[in-house]
């Protein structure tokens, strides 16, 4: 199995090196892609030390398998024929192919057989907080159909890459001395503040980000669900959250639902109010759930429930859900 990573030094790059060893991935061989910023870079993985290859058009694709890749959009784009041409399975993490009809969108948890029909030779990774949202959706969607979903994220700044959450720490770190903070990476000042905006705002008045978990959601749950996002930048460091509201079919139990959920694959449920237990940021960062907490029923809704979730941006929001992808077509054998 030769396994490529494009955007090897980005933070889901990165997170793509922990979360193939953790997992014992299968790889025979590594090859490593970055730009003109990141070639040249040595990374050790499983005791050896690969170099970073400058990403360009030509045949290095040849003979790989499987490539990973979170290196933008733009990038994305520009080389995926080049990836794809001699086989390689391409599961992209950028918002690229997302919408694409051809092009399935894959979380293993809700739809993993999409990832069998890929004409183009390419799956997108959806966005990461839509990911987390289905993967709680999806046992709830079991006991009645989903009509309508209501949700606030609070999205962690490691959702802009590790530069953001590099200048978060810097900013904390400058206001304590009584310095001007440096502001590069968002609008404003991320420390001691919240900024209800990610990515651009469209016609509508929603952003991007907001637009993504309505038409993600629909594509990957195969629903006629309508989402209605407002997603919100917080200074907590890794690990994002999302306040959830649904509108079901037919009524379902706070019961119901937290059975479904527990027993759900990659949920976690914590959920003991009386003992102040619920999911965090600060305990969800580094883990492979999606931890969920705060069930209840919607006191404005007789079909509605509520609940809150928090999960690692970077790992299942991201890598993690990716490297699910290709161990499922290795599973069923279809790579190549």
């Amino acid at each position: 199995m030769k396994v490529a990573i494009v955007g090897a030094s980005g933070a889901v790059g990165q997170e793509f090196l922990r979360v193939l060893d953790e997992r014992n991935f299968p790889i025979d061989e590594l090859v490593l892609f970055g730009s003109t910023r990141s070639a040249g870079r040595k990374y050790t993985f499983r005791g050896k030390e690969y170099e970073v290859q400058l990403l360009k058009h030509g045949d290095d694709f040849k003979g790989v398998d499987i490539a990973f890749t979170s290196a933008g959009a733009g990038t994305s784009k520009e080389f995926a024929e080049d990836i794809t041409k001699f086989g390689a399975v391409m599961i992209d993490n950028s918002s690229a192919f997302r919408m694409d009809d051809d092009v399935p969108l894959v979380v293993p948890e809700c739809n993993a057989e999409d990832a069998l029909n890929r004409p183009r030779g390419i799956i997108a990774n959806p966005n990461c907080t839509t990911i987390m949202m289905v993967v709680v959706l999806q046992p709830i969607e079991k006991l009645s159909h989903i009509e309508r979903i209501h949700v606030a994220s609070y999205q962690s700044a490691s959702g802009a890459g590790a530069a953001a959450m590099a200048e978060l720490q810097q900013q904390y770190k400058e206001l304590a001395e009584g310095k001007e903070p440096t502001v590069n990476k968002f609008a404003y000042q991320l420390a001691y503040n919240v900024i209800p905006q990610i990515d651009v705002f469209q016609d509508n008045g929603y952003t991007k980000e907001e637009m993504k978990m309505f038409n993600e959601t629909r594509k990957i749950m195969h629903t006629d669900a309508k989402c209605s996002a407002m997603c919100v930048r917080i200074s907590s460091l890794r690990a994002h959250s999302e306040a959830v509201w649904v509108e079901t079919e037919k009524p379902i139990s706070v019961e119901e639902a937290q059975k479904a959920i527990a027993a759900a694959p990659g949920v976690t449920l914590i959920d003991d109010p009386a003992h102040q237990k619920y999911p965090m940021p600060l305990f969800t960062a580094g883990k492979d759930d999606v931890y969920v907490g705060r069930v209840r029923k919607d006191l404005a809704n007789e079909n509605g429930l509520t609940f809150w979730l928090s999960g690692d941006q970077i790992k299942k929001g991201a890598a993690l859900n990716a490297v699910q992808i290709a161990e499922y077509l290795i599973k069923v054998g279809n790579v190549k």
